[in-house]
């Protein structure tokens, strides 16, 4: 079952199979034999990567047919709609480019947090006012531009964690901390509910020295709360280079709502924050 799935594989299940995109045609689903062994999150995790392939395919179409047009004699109207077209993918990449760029100047702060499974993480703090936007990552490791497939692996060393870009006049750092302990189980070392290995403790990475001041004083509040029997293992650390995830990742409670609910309630995060901390989550 979910709950007996240890070791250096998680249960996104990624580098369970070879970390290969399905292949068109192939069903993303597991039998039912590999589910029953713990493959929810490996449902979610193929069926999202099995679309992400397919718009990968029809992307590098569209540049060889664009590539085509190259030299020839078209109408106007022909030529103009491709660099329109063009112009618009430049202006998304170049927008995607500028993003954290952009953040350092417009009066954002940056918070990084790992919670075990980034999906969730990254469902709790998109719905916190004043955050401009969250990513998910992997950071703490040893690795330069870590793969899912390798951090999955548990040798590299990072944990999956969200990068949050929030407005410190709208919301305080403080609050972020309050928001990120009631959405974790801190006294697990190596595991967040079904997810187990390094890659899923929990862990704080503070930017400055203030920040590390508010998070060890966070997590003394959090110890006098007198509601764990075991203590807080929660990593307090500085923070190193943030890589984030592949596209597929991010923001996948939206682009895949049934698979991620399917994983969520199956994985037990709920049920168990309720328990740790007597209210609903938030």
């Amino acid at each position: 079952g979910i709950a007996g799935h240890t070791g250096t594989q998680c249960l996104h299940l990624g580098a369970s199979h070879g970390g290969e995109a399905p292949h068109e045609g192939d069903s993303p689903v597991p039998d039912g034999d590999r589910l029953s062994e713990g493959g929810v999150r490996d449902v979610a995790h193929r069926l999202a990567k099995d679309m992400t392939s397919r718009l990968e395919r029809w992307r590098t179409k569209l540049a060889i047919f664009f590539n085509s047009l190259s030299g020839r004699t078209l109408p106007w109207s022909a030529r103009r709609l491709g660099e329109m077209i063009l112009g618009v993918a430049l202006a998304v990449g170049a927008f995607g480019l500028s993003g954290q760029a952009g953040a350092a100047t417009s009066g954002l702060a940056q918070a990084t947090f790992a919670g075990g499974c980034f999906w969730c993480m990254e469902e709790v703090f998109e719905g916190v006012e004043g955050v401009a936007s969250v990513v998910s990552g992997y950071t703490g490791g040893r690795k330069a531009n870590p793969s899912y497939q390798e951090v999955s692996a548990g040798w590299t060393g990072h944990a999956e964690a969200i990068e949050v870009q929030f407005d410190p006049a709208k919301v305080s750092y403080g609050r972020l901390l309050e928001v990120f302990w009631r959405n974790v189980d801190p006294t697990t070392p190596d595991r967040q509910f079904c997810d187990r290995g390094h890659q899923y403790r929990t862990a704080i990475f503070y930017h400055d020295e203030e920040q590390r001041r508010l998070v060890e004083e966070s997590k003394w509040k959090a110890e006098q709360t007198k509601r764990f029997k075991e203590p807080i293992v929660t990593e307090i650390v500085a923070a190193s280079t943030f890589y984030p995830a592949e596209e597929y990742h991010q923001d996948f409670y939206k682009k895949n709502p049934v698979s991620y609910k399917f994983y969520k309630f199956n994985c037990g995060r709920a049920q168990r924050l309720e328990e740790l901390w007597g209210t609903k989550p938030g």
